[in-house]
């Protein structure tokens, strides 16, 4: 069945699950994720917190901190079911196995619920313990419930109605077998698209450099290795971009355009996306490995390294995240000739520097200027709008360098001939 009436019978409670349900994404893993970013060294306490139960360690996670309920990913169906019902005179709850600090955040900053209950004190709101309680609460099918994953089966046997959120074919069927009132909202929507989308293939063009060097050489017998070597590349660009995503959901969130990313809007989880970058490394490692030139696999796991420091840490100082994006772009260069493996020109590799510096300091330029165009604070980033001119400064110095080098490789006697 697909379709709702939650204005019936306004004794009946409606009962909304948090993580998945009301808010598309996990919350525990997302305060993981923001561990990882804010305390690193914490997550190796993790172990130990996980020996003491789940509910433990939502509770250590929570005594850090709850995650924002203004960035958490609302589902549309699922708001318009519980507005309904509270127009009908309905009572409202979120329970949920997230952590109680974290449900009652929520609760309130959406201003739907008439109670709210989590995980506390040795109770995790989960499967069986979560069905104990309602029935406790509620009564036997004193509620309708909304879940969206297997884990809900005990509490959709309970509930009058069962309700599955963005569930696909065997949650749905599972749903169906526990209760046979059982209806379905909100479709789940292709997660293929989403991944590519999250893998970002329009930003494998910058691997293209790969084949600079093999190009100059004209040897083009070499141009299966620097293939292996471009897919290696681009399979680690897109594990860091989507890693980056990851630990970057609150400043995507708040911004116009990023909020829209998988990740972000709640089209992918955070434990899918922990998935792909394991899978896109691992394939990237084997493909390495069989380019096989130390000097390449040396120059991928730097560009891994540094790439990986961008998005923890380097792209959030001043002037550092330009001269590392510029050794970015010419570490794919000098990977591109030890893949082949060609003489790389010191020539090509000084103008290449300079180039990419120029341009490096032109996109914060633009994303300054964006930024004073649209009033927007800077989120994530260390640059002020006072710092434009030095951006500035620093773009035309290194394009009249970059140009300077060429100059000079032209009136060489290497250019010559």
């Amino acid at each position: 069945m697909d379709e709702l009436s939650p204005t019936e019978d306004p004794s009946i409670a409606l009962v909304v699950d948090l993580d998945g349900t009301l808010s598309r994404t996990d919350t525990l893993h997302e305060a993981l994720l923001g561990l990882a970013t804010r305390e690193p060294l914490a997550l190796l306490k993790l172990p130990l917190w996980l020996s003491e139960g789940r509910a433990e360690l939502k509770a250590h996670l929570g005594d850090r901190g709850v995650v924002d309920p203004g960035t958490l990913p609302m589902s549309p169906g699922v708001i318009a079911t519980v507005t309904a019902a509270r127009e009908a005179g309905r009572p409202t709850a979120l329970v949920s196995a997230a952590d109680h600090r974290q449900v009652t955040a929520v609760a309130e900053a959406t201003g739907l619920f008439d109670e709210a209950y989590g995980s506390a004190e040795g109770l995790n709101l989960k499967g069986d313990e979560k069905a104990a309680f309602l029935i406790e609460r509620y009564g036997p099918a004193g509620f309708d419930y909304l879940g969206d994953s297997t884990a809900d089966v005990p509490v959709w046997k309970a509930a009058r109605r069962a309700i599955t959120v963005g569930a696909g074919a065997r949650v749905r069927q599972a749903a169906e077998d526990a209760n046979p009132a059982t209806h379905h909202i909100e479709p789940p929507e292709g997660r293929a698209w989403a991944m590519l989308r999250a893998m970002r293939p329009h930003q494998w063009s910058k691997n293209l450099l790969l084949f600079l060097p093999v190009l100059a050489s004209q040897d083009l017998s070499r141009f299966p290795a620097v293939l292996v070597a471009f897919i290696a590349f681009c399979l680690t660009a897109s594990a860091v971009y989507v890693i980056n995503d990851l630990l970057d959901l609150p400043a995507d969130r708040a911004h116009p355009r990023k909020r829209k990313r998988p990740f972000a809007a709640g089209d992918l989880s955070a434990a899918t996306g922990i998935a792909m970058a394991g899978v896109f490394l691992l394939v990237a490692l084997i493909l390495t490995l069989i380019v096989g030139t130390p000097r390449f696999i040396a120059l991928i796991v730097i560009y891994f390294g540094l790439t990986f420091l961008y998005s923890l840490w380097l792209k959030r100082e001043l002037l550092i995240d330009v001269v590392t994006l510029a050794g970015l772009y010419t570490i794919r260069i000098g990977a591109g000739a030890a893949a082949a493996p060609v003489t790389l020109s010191p020539w090509l590799m000084g103008f290449s520097m300079f180039l990419f510096l120029c341009l490096a300091a032109v996109k914060r330029q633009a994303e300054l200027t964006d930024q004073i165009e649209t009033g927007r604070t800077s989120s994530g980033r260390a640059y002020q709008t006072e710092d434009l001119p030095v951006l500035r400064g620093i773009a035309i110095s290194a394009g009249n360098t970059a140009v300077l080098v060429l100059a000079l490789y032209i009136s060489s006697d290497n250019f010559q001939g």
